[in-house]
């Protein structure tokens, strides 16, 4: 799905880095400047820096000088607007927002989608289906927002759910959390996993239970000969620590290792006789 992040009138570049940094985590590269601040933007070194090297991301951004140019091939816009606005879009989560846009719930039949409680919103009606759609995230000014006008073209108001008493978001930080959950809402990727070479790290090696048995029969010499496992009263000591290993699913190397401890053990006991 076509998916575009759009910065309107961004004042400071240090801010536009970190919206490529955000977006290239992500996944996202489309990004859009209307009206930024410094027509140079993309090239100070303030923005290079805080990208982090998203230089890809900066060096395909476009900067228009209008909204509207911004939008094309774009069909379901989403502002970003803490605030909610009379007679604007609905206000959601986005995570509340992104399961019904995915399923189909928010494009509208006709000319305009009614929202419950709420006065018929004039929206545009998309020529395709929702996955062959294209998707915007308008973000506004660090110090004003975005614009009623603007909010008002919009499909929903996107609101993240932030501590009731304390809600300031940096504009990094909330392209950071749209992007994740959209990025989310799409499947995600993959959790991060252990490699070697660019290949996958083998599954890791259990320790068989002839080498736990053996292992917990060193274990009870050593705890007899530092005095702590009385064998003429042993108790439940030994079977529960049989336990304790089998639940840490110990491997041959951490067999060896306990083997150590056990050998460290008996000999501190022999020095001190």
């Amino acid at each position: 799905m076509k998916t575009r992040f759009i910065l309107i009138h961004t004042s400071h570049a240090g801010n536009v880095g970190a919206a490529a940094r955000a977006m290239k985590t992500m996944g996202f590269g489309d990004l859009v400047l209307v009206a930024p601040r410094w027509a140079n933007v993309l090239r100070r070194e303030e923005t290079i820096q805080r990208a982090s090297g998203a230089l890809d991301v900066l060096e395909n951004a476009r900067i228009v000088a209008t909204l509207d140019e911004a939008l094309d091939g774009i069909s379901h816009l989403c502002a970003t607007a803490m605030t909610p606005r009379d007679f604007g879009p609905p206000t959601r989560s986005p995570r509340e927002h992104f399961e019904l846009l995915l399923k189909n719930e928010q494009y509208p039949l006709g000319e305009y989608a009614l929202e419950a409680d709420s006065a018929p919103i004039p929206i545009a009606t998309p020529t395709a289906t929702t996955t062959e759609a294209g998707v915007a995230f308008l973000f506004g000014s660090e110090r004003f927002g975005m614009a009623n006008d603007d909010v008002y073209r919009c499909h929903v108001a996107l609101s993240i759910p932030t501590n009731p008493t304390f809600g300031s978001l940096n504009l990094g930080a909330a392209i950071q959390v749209v992007a994740y959950e959209w990025r989310l809402a799409l499947g995600g990727f993959a959790a991060a996993t252990p490699s070697q070479e660019g290949s996958a790290a083998p599954a890791t090696e259990r320790a068989d239970a002839a080498q736990v048995a053996g292992m917990l029969a060193h274990w009870e010499r050593a705890l007899v000969d530092i005095g702590f496992l009385d064998p003429a009263a042993p108790k439940k000591l030994m079977p529960r620590l049989n336990q304790l290993f089998n639940r840490a699913q110990l491997t041959p190397e951490e067999i060896h290792i306990l083997r150590g401890v056990a050998k460290a053990m008996t000999g501190a006991a022999q020095a001190k006789r």
